[in-house]
């Protein structure tokens, strides 16, 4: 393949490849700024996925298949839901993000971030500009998929073999600090749990419904028992108890 066909090759661009960017360039850049500007952390992680998945597509038309799966896969559907999942579950209320612990700590990361840009880019420049791309139809002359499969189990099985290793090493780690010893003192028969339910103090009945009885058939509003009162028990212990006003909290079919 002579110089004049590869520039020819890297220089010309299919009609459904420009039209594909044009559509997700947009989308990508609107994802990374609101994963930036977002206030509320499932927000941005669910702004990271979009930029994740336009980028997946964007090395899948650049005869990348393998690479663009596994951002789509790997880093799309197995890491970004798993941050998304536990930020979900941890709870991040978008009050605690305005807080700064280190003042002056957003312009700093600001400037940093600025300028690590610029030191990045100017770099890929200078080490791209004037450059020809030559051996790419030689690197994926037996496939795409197949030719890295054979330089991670061959050349560079080394540095695989040790990247398994310490991702085996993390995960078992993570499992042992987040493991709980329960002692056998602490663990309960079934004839321990009935008794500790009947015990007195203990409502063993089934628990009221939310909104039973009240005026709001919201899960944050307490069930009123037969005497009037309220019970905490309908409530789950994560859920804030609503605040009613007195309209609310006259019971219904009672003149105020």
């Amino acid at each position: 393949m002579t110089t004049q066909t590869v520039l020819a090759a890297s220089a010309s661009v299919s009609g459904g490849e420009a039209v594909t960017f044009w559509i997700l360039a947009p989308l990508a850049l609107l994802g990374a700024f609101g994963m930036v500007l977002a206030r509320n952390a499932v927000h941005s992680a669910l702004w990271l996925v979009l930029t994740m998945l336009c980028l997946g597509v964007f090395y899948v038309l650049q005869a990348g298949p393998f690479i663009g799966m596994t951002q789509i896969i790997v880093y799309t559907g197995a890491i970004m839901m798993l941050f998304l999942f536990v930020l979900m579950l941890v709870g991040r209320d978008s009050t605690d993000s305005l807080i700064e612990v280190l003042r002056g700590q957003r312009v700093a990361a600001i400037g940093l971030g600025i300028g690590f840009a610029l030191l990045l880019g100017s770099g890929v420049y200078r080490a791209t500009a004037g450059g020809v791309p030559v051996g790419l139809d030689q690197a994926n002359e037996g496939g795409n998929v197949q030719n890295i499969a054979r330089l991670l189990y061959t050349d560079y099985v080394f540095a695989f073999e040790l990247t398994a290793a310490l991702l085996i090493t993390a995960t078992i780690g993570g499992m042992l600090l987040a493991h709980l010893e329960r002692r056998k003192e602490d663990k309960r028969d079934q004839v321990a749990t009935m008794k500790a339910r009947f015990a007195p103090g203990n409502y063993p009945g089934p628990k009221p419904g939310p909104g039973v009885f009240a005026t709001s058939s919201s899960v944050a509003t307490p069930a009123r028992l037969p005497d009037g009162k309220l019970s905490d028990r309908s409530t789950p212990d994560i859920l804030p108890v609503r605040e009613l006003t007195s309209e609310e909290n006259t019971p219904k079919g009672t003149e105020k």
